[in-house]
């Protein structure tokens, strides 16, 4: 059918954009090469599977512009969004969930919906007919990667996300540990104790230290450049920029009491989040890693509490493709070049689970559209979602562009607000009720307003 609109890649940005489409009413071939096709990071077939991190970050939608990016995804019916409220596990402030029940729910919505036919195969060309998004994330495949070069006459560029380790809960030490979010965070006593932290003595932390910077990593291909996302940073990486830097970092002890001995403050501290809703697993903040795995057992044993610690999976490292949008697409998410093709997720650089899935959002929601013949209203500049639309597609430096996460630092600036840190909080929330009047009326002028029910 040349009204059918064809989906590549079955992540967070593919399956939103593949759900807000058929809720619009168009037929979607939603492609993904999984289970048939694999990927190293992937364990799984589900759709939306979370291979980094279990967070979706700050769910703060007056303060943070992640929260608020949560709060606009929520009133336009995503299904990402929808589907992590749903299993949602204590995070001290952040929406973190069940990863698996997580993908699991997603996977469902998208078999069940009518107007949705999932296809397992691998997709490695660009067609110059009908509708598509790829949205192919960071694991764009080496045949699909070779098109987007030769159609685009661009290198592919690319940097490598690193892979924190999770732990079995119960092999935590803890009497060594102790449950408690950074100063206290949460309105619930499960919320103000949702993280397992592990302290350090500044003897302990020097030899940790020593022993990151000493481990086998990784090796890089022939041709590689190690171009890291500053937000994701392999631990070595940043123990490599500094000995202090960790601790200044994921490794902060600012906002903790270790009640085991309350008079002595942690020189370091190393935190671990909830993985899964029954609490058997917990991931380690902040430690991505590409260090070899026999390696990671041995730095990992180091840290106190985990002497013994058993891994449900260790770190990893991969690489990640991206568009130099700026460039490339236009203000509708389009290849300039082949104006019936649209981009979403990560691989347009954006850069984040949530980021991700919203790019999603309005790709599908441009395309369904573009399909009915409908017009399509711009995304307003100062929504969060039309902040990093601008970003991606214009406001960033072609030259420099790389990935990036949602901040208010891509906000236009308010009219008589101060600036500077002491005026963060009526800035923020200045930014945020701007952005929530003009994202509603965006979903209103559609005409297919998808909001979730009260």
């Amino acid at each position: 059918m040349t009204d059918e609109l064809h989906i590549v890649g079955g992540g967070m940005a593919g399956s939103e954009a593949a759900f807000q489409a058929a809720e619009a009413g168009v037929q979607v071939v939603l492609h993904e090469m999984r289970p048939e096709v694999k990927t190293f990071a992937h364990h799984t077939g589900n759709l939306g599977e979370m291979v980094c991190s279990n967070s979706f970050r700050s769910d703060d939608d007056e303060q943070n512009a992640v929260g608020l990016l949560h709060w606009e995804m929520k009133q336009a019916g995503g299904l990402i969004m929808n589907s992590a409220y749903a299993h949602r596990l204590p995070a001290g402030g952040a929406l973190a969930v069940d990863r698996e029940a997580f993908a699991e729910t997603v996977t469902a919505a998208i078999t069940a919906h009518p107007n949705i036919r999932v296809s397992h195969d691998e997709v490695s060309e660009l067609s110059g007919e009908g509708h598509w998004i790829f949205a192919t994330g960071p694991l764009t495949s080496e045949g699909l990667g070779r098109a987007i070069q030769a159609e685009t006459g661009t290198d592919r560029l690319a940097f490598f996300d690193a892979i924190a380790p999770i732990v079995y809960a119960e092999s935590i030490d803890m009497d060594v540990a102790w449950r408690q979010s950074r100063y206290d965070k949460g309105e619930t006593e499960e919320e103000q104790k949702a993280y397992i932290n592990c302290p350090m003595t500044k003897d302990q932390y020097e030899a940790f230290i020593d022993a990151l910077l000493a481990a086998d990593k990784t090796e890089f291909h022939e041709g590689e450049t190690a171009g890291y996302f500053d937000g994701c940073l392999p631990i070595e990486v940043m123990a490599e920029r500094g000995r202090e830097t960790l601790r200044h970092g994921p490794m902060k002890p600012v906002g903790l009491t270790n009640p085991h001995d309350p008079e002595t403050k942690p020189y370091a501290v190393v935190q671990l989040r909830r993985d899964n809703e029954l609490g058997t697993l917990y991931n380690i903040v902040g430690f991505q890693t590409k260090m070899k795995y026999g390696a990671q057992k041995a730095v990992f044993s180091m840290i106190p509490g985990l002497h013994d610690a058993s891994f449900a999976r260790l770190g990893g490292i991969h690489r990640n493709t991206f568009l130099n949008s700026p460039t490339l697409l236009d203000d509708r998410m389009r290849l300039r070049s082949k104006p019936n093709i649209r981009f979403a997720g990560q691989v347009t650089g954006v850069e984040g689970y949530v980021e991700s899935a919203a790019m999603g959002l309005v790709a599908g929601r441009m395309a369904a559209a573009e399909i009915l013949g409908r017009t399509m209203p711009t995304v307003p500049q100062d929504t969060a979602h039309g902040a990093l639309i601008h970003h991606i597609t214009g406001g960033a430096e072609a030259k420099t562009f790389q990935p990036m996460n949602v901040n208010f630092g891509l906000f236009r600036p308010l009219e008589g607000l101060r600036g500077g840190r002491k005026g963060r909080r009526e800035r923020y929330k200045g930014y945020t009720d701007r952005a929530k009047e003009a994202w509603q009326e965006w979903l209103t002028a559609q005409g297919l307003d998808l909001r979730a029910a009260e």
